[in-house]
C-alpha cells in the first residue's frame, strides 16, 4: 500500500494530494464552525441601517491559497487516478493532473460565486420607504406631538416603522403615504 502512494513516480502525485486536501478540509472545518473570519481578522459587524458590501473576490481569488490548495488536491489525485488507476506513463498522469488542478479551481471558484449570489441583506435602505403607501399599526397623534407606527411593505416585505404626522392625527387602520424620513428614522405621514 505505501509502494501505491509513495512508490516512484507515484509519491509526486501523492504529496500534493494529501497537502491540498489537508488544507482544503481544515479551511471547510474552520469555515464552518465560523473560525475562517477570525483568522482572517475580517470579522464582519453591521449596524442598524449599514448594508453589508462584499466582494465575490474577496472569497476567492486565482492566486490564492485556498486555489492552491484546490489545485494541489486536483492535480495530485488526478494524476495518482491517471498512474495507477488507469496505468498511464508519467506523461500523460502529469497532463491529467494539471487538468484535474485546472477543473478543480474552476469548480472551486464556480461553487463559491455560486454560494455568494446566496447572499442577501435583510436591510431596506430608509429613502426606499419614501411615497409608499401603508396602513397605521398604531394612532399617530396630530402635529409631531408623538409617534404612532405605520405597517409598509417595502421591497416585497412587510415592515414597520415609528410615524409622526405633520398635520392632523391619523387613527388605526387609515391608510397612509409616507411623505419622508427624518433624522431620527420616524416616517412622516399624511393621509391616502
Amino acid at each position: 500500500m505505501v509502494d501505491f502512494f509513495f512508490g516512484y513516480p507515484a509519491g509526486w502525485f501523492t504529496a500534493p494530494a494529501l497537502i491540498g486536501s489537508i488544507f482544503f478540509g481544515v479551511r471547510m472545518v474552520t469555515a464552518l464552525i465560523g473560525l475562517d473570519a477570525d483568522l482572517e481578522g475580517g470579522g464582519t459587524s453591521a449596524s442598524m441601517g449599514d448594508e453589508l458590501h462584499t466582494d465575490p473576490g474577496d472569497s476567492f481569488k486565482v492566486l490564492s491559497l485556498q486555489s492552491l490548495a484546490a489545485f494541489l488536491m486536483g492535480f495530485g489525485w488526478a494524476g495518482l487516478g491517471g498512474l495507477r488507476g488507469s496505468g498511464w506513463g508519467t506523461g500523460a498522469s502529469i497532463a491529467a493532473g494539471v487538468l484535474g488542478g485546472i477543473a478543480m479551481v474552476w469548480l472551486l471558484g464556480w461553487l463559491l460565486r455560486m454560494v455568494y449570489d446566496l447572499q442577501a441583506s435583510g436591510n431596506i435602505p430608509m429613502a426606499h420607504v419614501v411615497g409608499k403607501e401603508g396602513e397605521v399599526y398604531l394612532t399617530v397623534p396630530a402635529h409631531g406631538a408623538g409617534t404612532g407606527r405605520v405597517r409598509v411593505v417595502v421591497d416585497g416585505r412587510q415592515r414597520i416603522y415609528p410615524a409622526a404626522s405633520a398635520d392632523e392625527a391619523v387613527e388605526r387602520g387609515a391608510r397612509v403615504v409616507v411623505e419622508r424620513v427624518s433624522e431620527d428614522r420616524t416616517v412622516v405621514v399624511r393621509r391616502a
